[in-house]
């Protein structure tokens, strides 16, 4: 089993920058590929990025791509998504998850899911 705690979430402005982390329990971390999904009010959850288990290849949307750096440090059993350059488009319950590599990931692979933590970029 493994847990997910997403942090970092919160209120901000346009063009500003904030930093999600994800703590994840198990001693499987360092194998699996980890990401992050966003869920706007009304809308259905999307893929935003995601990273393999050694962090050597990276995936994105379309809509975050030059703005958001996904990383991870296995040692620290810890994932973080960097969102640079925010609109308030990005603005969304952003969840933390794991599956088994960055392309299933992004079809909808996923075995493990955080709770969320919200963030507001106003405009």
């Amino acid at each position: 089993q493994v847990q997910l705690v997403e942090s970092g979430g919160g209120l901000v402005q346009a063009g500003d920058s904030l930093r999600l982390s994800c703590a994840a329990s198990g001693r499987t971390f360092g194998k699996s590929a980890m990401g992050w999904f966003r869920q706007a009010p009304g809308k259905e959850r999307e893929f935003v990025a995601a990273i393999s288990g050694s962090g050597g290849t990276t995936n994105y949307a379309d809509s975050v791509k030059g703005r958001f750096t996904i990383s991870r440090d296995n040692a620290k059993n810890t994932m973080y998504l960097q969102m640079n350059s925010m609109k308030p488009e990005d603005t969304a319950t952003y969840y933390c998850a794991a599956g088994y590599t960055t392309a299933t990931m992004r079809s909808g692979g996923i075995n493990y899911w955080g709770k969320g933590t919200l963030v507001t970029v106003s405009s």
